[in-house]
C-alpha cells in the first residue's frame, strides 16, 4: 500500500491517495493572508489508524515549507490535530 498526500489548489484541498485513489481530504479556503481549514475526512472502509493525522500533517507542513499563510482552523480536526501538536502552533500566528 502506497500513501502520499498531493495539494490540489483547484479544488481547494490536499488529497490523501492510497495507490493513486482518493481516500481522504482536507478541504480549504484561501482567504487574503490566511488558508482557512473548513473539513477533513478518510473513507471510513478504507481508514487506518493514523491517515487523517499523516493527511493533516503534510498539509501543514507543505503550508510551512511553500505559503507565507496564517492557518485558520475551522474544521474540528484540525483543531484538535493544532493542540496536540504544539510544535505547529506558530502556523496560526504569523
Amino acid at each position: 500500500m502506497s500513501l502520499s498526500v498531493e495539494n490540489q489548489p483547484d479544488q481547494s484541498r490536499y488529497a490523501l491517495l492510497q495507490d493513486g485513489e482518493v481516500i481522504g481530504v482536507a478541504e480549504y479556503d484561501l482567504r487574503d493572508d490566511a488558508i482557512v481549514f473548513t473539513h477533513t475526512e478518510v473513507d471510513e472502509a478504507k481508514r487506518e489508524k493514523g491517515m487523517a493525522s499523516t493527511l493533516v500533517q503534510t498539509a501543514l507542513d507543505d503550508v510551512r515549507d511553500h505559503s507565507d499563510r496564517r492557518v485558520v482552523a475551522s474544521c474540528p480536526y484540525v483543531r484538535s490535530w493544532l493542540s496536540e501538536h504544539p510544535d505547529y502552533a506558530g502556523l496560526q500566528k504569523r
